[in-house]
């Protein structure tokens, strides 16, 4: 449905917005979202080009949401790296079909459209409050290097 990238993408935003304003390393961010180091830099970058994220250089420096979670949809992130793939022309290139798609096609552009819908609805802010059993990213709290959490060694 989405691009592994998108996916990425997602992940790295929610570990972003679970360290509530703090800068978060992107070898942090990696190891909580499992997330291959080098491809999560270009990710990032990405991000930070479409103005989701900042990057702040030095010590206490990393990754920052540039707006608040409850003002990020999941459409928006996705859209920054990798869009969902609209219908608008027949994929086979058949010229009496133009932009007048056949059923199948048709349908498929529907349903993007309606992921698109929902990716719109949803916001990181909701993806973190999600009353459930399971919190998004989380494993139980341990010093970074030994598994998942985003705190900063003092």
């Amino acid at each position: 449905m989405i691009s592994q990238t998108a996916e990425y993408a997602l992940r790295a935003m929610v570990a972003i917005a679970q360290n509530s304003g703090d800068a978060v390393v992107t070898p942090m961010i990696a190891e909580i979202t499992k997330v291959p180091p080098g491809y999560l830099s270009k990710v990032l970058q990405t991000l930070r080009k479409a103005g989701l994220v900042e990057s702040r250089r030095g010590l206490g420096g990393g990754f920052i949401l540039a707006k608040p979670a409850e003002e990020v949809t999941l459409l928006e992130v996705v859209n920054a790296v990798a869009p969902i793939k609209r219908i608008d022309r027949c994929p086979l290139g058949i010229d009496s079909h133009g932009t007048n798609l056949c059923p199948l096609h048709k349908r498929l552009d529907e349903s993007a459209e309606l992921v698109e819908q929902s990716f719109a609805s949803i916001t990181i802010a909701e993806l973190l409050s999600e009353p459930g059993r399971n919190a998004p990213l989380c494993q139980p709290a341990k010093p970074f290097g030994q598994g998942a959490s985003l705190k900063r060694k003092t």
